[in-house]
């Protein structure tokens, strides 16, 4: 910060006129909201320095008395250490310091009885004053979820009486003000949390219910002792009989008021306050005081537990989330957040589960408005059904038939399960669109609608009014189901048994109708049956409409489930990380240089390729090399590494438990002593070779390495090109090869990023058999064997016959009689009895002085069986010590053979599929990937199968969701309270994009996009940035390297060609590229959200054909656009354009930024599609994606006027706007061109028409001189006998305009209007 120095004066400043009464409300909200994100920033050091004095223990001071002070000091001893030391503090500092120092315990006490003045003040209600009150509540309620906020501000808000003082103020009275009333329940829950302030340590539901009745029985003796004669009863009844607030209130009622209020002093409560307030303090509210503290209150456990997941048009429309979607930052919103800080692990999935059900449920709301917004046939008032729109997603139906109720199970009053039927027609449906209904699976969730005409004013969908105003319609009933099977109008099954794991889903033709089989959602059915027993309608009778959603935005039940699960549970996470996770105590305290276990020497095999890497990979590290000669080029590597022990005496000791460092770890230098070794001899065959890694490995790559082999908690922060993904491979390679017995969980955001990873992995020396991929994204693999569950099975079992296949070729061999190959049994019986005992003896031989090498060649038992093996097995220059490590490499082929029928032997005994497939998990599988959505949907059954793993390696850690990362590390059970847990490896990029939250409230104002990376980052955890980049020419990466500290680049892209030839016909390698209004319009918005731009589309089209007419690959060109809107219209453009039209084809993929993160191309074309405002782009982490996924050229469109003045994004379109605004171009090259990068003449395209004439002339040349070859060019590949010039381009563009603005009226029908994709601000 250029003037952090000013800070405290500011800071300072502010808070004194937040005391200031005299200022206007709309002056002190927005004071406040300044102090409330200052206790929102408390990782930055000049912030947190200037907020823990308010918060400390001074503010004890303004406790009612003495004696309430003592109560609380004497509960922990190290609290009257801290209370003597602030007392010594203050008489030793200065007048000033002083002034300073009561100012700073006394503030948040004079705010909060100003707050208790303004509440009960007659203009309460205004709305300057009441957004005032709502704000403050926020700002306590920040306080309060925090342990280092709420260590002393709890006691000082419950001395207060706060809550009953707010509770029976005249706003909250008001029904109309709910805002205030949902902000209170979210501030009450935080003040009584089951955590013990002082330690935070976590109260379970037993420790909390004792403590329940310890308040109850100090009651009861007060009672009895002081109010015998009224209070009798009340003193002798039970527990569950008075902690309820109706009987509280009852026995309370036969004492006077004096009598309540000497309860209240009896009890310890403050019954004196500041002559001035305006607080009531009547009968009422000492009687809510005493209630209020002795009533039974839920647990957060039991709160999560009521709380519905599969949701109805109750919970749909809640006022509380509806109140969510017109967040603009102006006012507060009853949601907990996702601090940097938790009180508990228990507290941190409460809130996780709040907000994430409550952006599934906003969601849901969304899609299910559009369908029932697009397909329902509107109810004119004749009765008369009339067609409407048409959704792909919905479907008109009768309504359901109830076939079957499950009775209930033992202790629940729900049935079992409530089975119904829906059919629906099929006639009218498309070919896709019938595919897609009868390809629902069993356990899909589909929804069911009640939908008829609106009789108010039209209902809002997406945000904006319906399109169908004239015929609106409500949503009067939802319910949920899950699909159990779907069957053709006979009754029939559609889809066809197939075995477990069957990548292709066969199924037959419904014909004209289906039928689908439901299991609706029991709950509701209760309830509903409660209604109808009340005289209601039956919500079933009314049903007309039945609502899909896409499986990949359709998985928040299972995810939901597994969150409650584990709230519900007593979830463990090792013990060296619960500090660090919950944002507490020293932030290194899981690094591996501060855990007890970290190891000394580690085998890091073929990480370096020579000796030379291996020196050069240390540069600040004292490396004594053993250069002992092995006799191999390529030697692997062992090495010990010496930490030096940090000073134990800090220059400074600090008494704060939360240290925040910053940057990677400062330790002194360690030192290392390396040593090589020969790689052993397998085999004589080439699949036997050993498969080596031949990445050369950085400095910072390798420290990285060697950070996630230890113990403990790894961050690798990889800006774009530097190679994490390879890291991430080596890591996972290494631990293989260094703990045999240790299983890695390997997660990623994508399928797309998993699947490089995985085939990365794949191609190093890593036994297939050990290797598992879960989930669908496995069929997406690009690899011949199958790497699912069930395809391992498979692969086992036919393994199984090859391997016994060998077993008797060797038994042949050995001329050993019986059938050694019928079995694993047998092949295992057989080892025992004839390979070992052979073995053995040629061994003894082996030792003899007196054996020659023919002599070796001779008694070596196995000749025959490697009569197929590469000739001559034993070279016949060859010395005995080179025989005998042939010779027992060709040993180890074949006790591999008999380890491989050993690990498949179970497969045998086991019969099902499915319990091979689970014990394939569970037992041999020591690499198993997932997405992290994946691992959320399937936490519980995975680990209900007893599954267990080591290591937890997560690639794209920064775009997971926090709570996908958690579940991801509780993917097992404890085991006698603790979890085997060793290392966790998170690699991502914090300043590129973070986790997709399409609420705007969640985002910003809950923090729901955070991920347990980035939090991690902004604690100070240790984290190692890998610092040269291998992806872009060094000055495409000036583009985005202001981003990262010491980003430097690799040799490669300064020294290989490619980087240091000019891109073909391009005078510049990056351009930015002015694209005025087309036509007279610029960016267009056909729905909402939908955000087009036809000339940036046009103009990226003809710089793709360009390209193509100079001969560039189609596969190296990639197109982005910042919208979906923008991405299916290029699409439609190169469909008309260059589909059919072999000179040009198709570039290699239209996608947009957010989806290809992660990806790169040799040439990227960029539309930036805003025209009238920055929109969301002002995201500077999306703009990185954006700049950084080119190799070699990009070239980006878009309204300059728009983008120069974003102050955001200025150091990138600094760069860009050097250059001139307008496309130049070279001619006289073709593809690709030996012309190095440098300044050379050029022509200026002035617009999109510009260069489309200029392309067509080009064109036109092309198939002139095609057609001047003899064949007419018909042979020439890319040739055409006759193009489709664009004669008519005006033409043609509004046909492309009209179809594009026709496809967004379905948004389902394009892929990037569904909720994974960018939204604007």
């Amino acid at each position: 910060m250029g003037r952090a120095a000013e800070f405290p004066s500011l800071f300072q400043r502010v808070l004194s006129m937040s005391l200031d009464q005299a200022l206007s409300h709309a002056v002190r909200n927005h004071l406040l909201l300044f102090i409330v994100r200052a206790f929102q920033s408390l990782d930055t050091e000049l912030v947190r320095k200037e907020c823990a004095p308010l918060v400390s223990i001074g503010i004890w001071h303004n406790l009612s008395s003495d004696r309430s002070r003592e109560l609380r000091l004497e509960a922990h001893p190290f609290l009257k250490k801290a209370w003597r030391a602030g007392n010594k503090r203050y008489e030793a500092a200065d007048d000033a310091a002083k002034a300073k120092l009561r100012f700073d315990r006394s503030w948040l006490y004079s705010m909060i009885l100003n707050f208790l003045d303004i509440l009960y003040a007659p203009e309460a209600a205004s709305p300057g004053a009441l957004l005032y009150c709502e704000r403050f509540v926020e700002l306590l309620t920040d306080l309060e979820s925090q342990l280092p906020t709420r260590r002393y501000v709890n006691s000082l808000i419950q001395e207060l009486n706060l809550l009953s003082a707010i509770k029976l103020s005249p706003p909250f009275a008001d029904d109309k003000h709910g805002l205030l009333r949902d902000l209170y329940a979210l501030f009450r829950h935080f003040v009584y949390f089951a955590v013990v302030d002082h330690t935070g340590a976590q109260l379970s539901p037993t420790e909390s219910y004792e403590a329940h009745c310890d308040t109850l029985a100090r009651l009861q003796r007060i009672a009895l002792k002081n109010f015998k004669e009224k209070l009798t009863i009340l003193a002798l009844s039970n527990y569950a009989s008075i902690d309820l607030r109706e009987e509280l209130e009852s026995h309370l009622s036969a004492l006077a008021d004096e009598e309540i209020v000497q309860l209240c002093v009896h009890l310890g409560y403050r019954t004196t306050y500041p002559k001035t307030t305006r607080l009531v303090r009547d009968r009422a509210f000492y009687t809510e005081v005493i209630v209020s503290n002795h009533e039974r209150r839920k647990t957060f456990q039991e709160v999560a537990a009521e709380l519905n997941i599969l949701p109805t048009e109750e919970s749909l429309f809640e006022p509380t989330l509806l109140r969510n979607e017109s967040y603009d930052g102006s006012t507060p919103l009853a949601l907990p957040k996702l601090n940097l800080q938790y009180l508990t692990v228990g507290d941190f999935l409460w809130r996780s589960f709040i907000l994430y059900r409550c952006e599934a449920f906003f969601e849901i709301r969304k899609d299910v408005e559009s369908a029932a917004c697009l397909r329902l046939p509107a109810l004119r008032s004749n009765g008369a059904r009339d067609a409407q729109s048409f959704s792909k997603t919905a479907m008109t139906i009768p309504k359901p038939v109830i076939l079957d109720i499950g009775a209930p199970r033992v202790g629940d009053d729900r049935p079992a399960f409530v089975r119904a039927e829906v059919s629906l027609d099929c006639t009218r449906m498309g070919n896709d669109i019938r595919r897609e209904w009868e390809s629902l699976r069993p356990d899909d969730v589909v929804f069911l609608l009640a939908v008829v005409p609106s009789t108010s004013s039209p209902r809002h969908f997406n945000g904006g009014p319906s399109s169908l105003a004239a015929d609106a319609t409500t949503i009067k009933h939802l319910r949920t189901a899950q699909v159990v099977q779907i069957c053709d109008e006979r009754g029939q099954p559609l889809r066809d048994p197939q075995p477990p794991g069957f990548k292709s889903h066969q199924y037959r033709r419904a014909g004209r109708f289906c039928k689908l089989i439901l299991n609706l959602d029991s709950d509701a059915w209760n309830r509903d049956k409660e209604r109808v027993a009340k005289g209601k309608s039956d919500v079933y009778m009314e049903m007309n409409l039945i609502v899909r959603r896409k499986g990949r935005e359709n998985n928040f039940k299972p995810i939901l489930t597994s969150i409650r699960d584990l709230i519900l549970s007593d979830v463990v996470i090792p013990a060296w990380l619960e500090e660090v996770f919950l944002g507490y105590g020293d932030t290194t305290a899981a690094h591996h240089t501060h855990l007890p276990n970290r190891i000394p020497t580690l085998d890091f095999g073929d990480t370096f390729l020579d000796w030379k890497h291996l020196e050069e990979s240390f540069p600040a590290a004292a490396v004594a090399i053993d250069h002992q000669k092995v006799a191999t080029s390529e030697p692997l590597f062992r090495l010990e590494i010496i930490q030096t022990a940090p000073d134990s005496t800090p220059s400074q000791p600090s008494k704060k438990r939360r240290r925040v460092e910053t940057g990677e770890p400062s330790a002194p230098g360690p030192s290392i002593r390396a040593s090589a070794y020969k790689p052993p001899y397998n085999g004589p065959y080439l699949t036997d070779a050993i498969k080596r890694n031949n990445v050369r490995f950085t400095p910072k790559q390798v420290e990285a390495i060697s950070s996630g082999m230890q113990p403990g908690l790894t961050v690798i922060i990889g800006p774009p090109g530097t190679g994490k993904t390879d890291v991430a491979t080596q890591i996972i390679n290494n631990l293989y090869h260094n703990f045999p017995q240790q299983r890695t969980l390997l997660v990623a955001h994508s399928n797309q990023a998993l699947n490089q990873l995985f085939q990365k992995i794949i191609a190093l020396d890593i036994d297939e058999r050990h290797l598992l991929r879960l989930g669908h994204g496995e069929e997406d693999l690009e690899t011949d064997a199958n790497y699912s569950k069930y395809g391992r099975v498979d692969s086992f079992l036919h393994n199984r016959a090859r391997l016994l296949h060998d077993v008797d070729k060797l038994a042949a061999s050995l001329q050993a009689p019986g059938a050694h190959g019928n079995s694993c049994e047998t092949a295992a019986y057989f080892k025992t009895v004839y390979v070992e005992p052979a073995w053995r003896r040629f061994q003894d031989r082996l030792h003899s002085s007196e054996e020659t090498t023919s002599s070796i060649i001779q008694a070596f038992p196995f000749s025959s069986f490697f009569s197929d093996a590469p000739q001559p097995l034993f070279p016949q220059d060859a010395s005995v010590a080179e025989m005998t490590e042939i010779a027992t490499g060709c040993y180890r082929h074949i006790a591999k053979i008999f380890s491989g029928l050993e690990d498949i032997r179970p497969f045998e005994i086991l019969r099902g599929a499915k319990d091979k497939a689970n014990y394939l998990l569970i037992k041999e599988a020591r690499v198993i990937a997932m997405t992290s959505t994946h691992a959320a949907m399937k936490r519980q059954e995975i680990a209900g199968l007893g599954f267990h793993y080591d290591n937890v390696v997560m690639e794209e850690a920064a775009q997971i969701t926090e709570i996908e990362s958690f579940i991801t590390l509780a993917m097992q059970h404890s085991k006698d309270g603790t979890v085997p847990l060793q290392r966790i490896v998170l690699c991502g990029d914090h300043l590129q994009n973070s986790p997709v939250i399409q609420n705007l409230a969640f985002r910003q104002f809950a923090n729901l996009e955070q991920s347990l990376f980035l939090r991690l980052v902004r604690q100070g955890v240790p984290t190692l940035t890998l610092d040269k980049q291998g992806r872009a020419r060094p000055s495409l990466a000036g583009l985005y390297r202001w981003r990262y500290q010491h980003l430097g680049d690799l040799p490669i892209v300064q020294t290989a060609p490619e980087y240091q030839q000019a891109n073909a016909g391009f005078r510049y390698e990056y351009q930015f590229i002015d694209v005025p209004d087309y036509k007279g319009a610029g960016e267009s918005e056909p729905s909402p959200h939908f955000i087009q731009n036809l000339g940036e589309a046009e103009y990226a089209v003809a710089i793709y054909q360009y390209m193509r007419l100079l001969g560039y690959p189609a596969s190296s060109i990639t197109i982005l656009a910042t919208y979906a809107g923008q991405r299916a219209l290029i699409r439609d453009v190169l469909s008309h354009r260059c589909a059919r039209n072999p000179l040009f084809g198709l570039p290699r993929i239209v996608a947009t930024v957010d989806k290809y993160q992660g990806e790169q191309s040799e040439y990227i074309i960029l539309s930036l599609t805003r025209s009238s405002r920055v929109g969301y782009l002002r995201d500077v982490r999306r703009m990185t994606v954006a700049l950084s996924r080119a190799r070699l050229g990009l070239y980006i469109l878009g309204r300059r006027e728009v983008f120069e003045t974003s102050y955001e994004l200025r150091h990138a379109f600094d760069l860009l706007f050097q250059r001139p605004d307008t496309l130049q171009l070279t001619t006289g090259e073709m593809y690709p061109t030996s012309r190095a990068l440098e300044e050379v003449a050029s022509v200026t395209m002035e617009g999109v028409e510009h260069l489309g004439q200029y392309v067509y002339e080009m064109t036109q040349a092309r198939v002139a001189a095609l057609k001047a070859l003899p064949d007419g060019g018909t042979d020439v590949p890319g040739a055409i006998a006759e193009p489709n010039p664009d004669a008519d381009a005006d033409a043609e563009m509004e046909d492309v305009q009209a179809e594009a603005e026709a496809e967004a009226e379905d948004v389902e029908e394009v892929d990037g209007a569904n909720l994974d994709e960018p939204r604007p601000e």
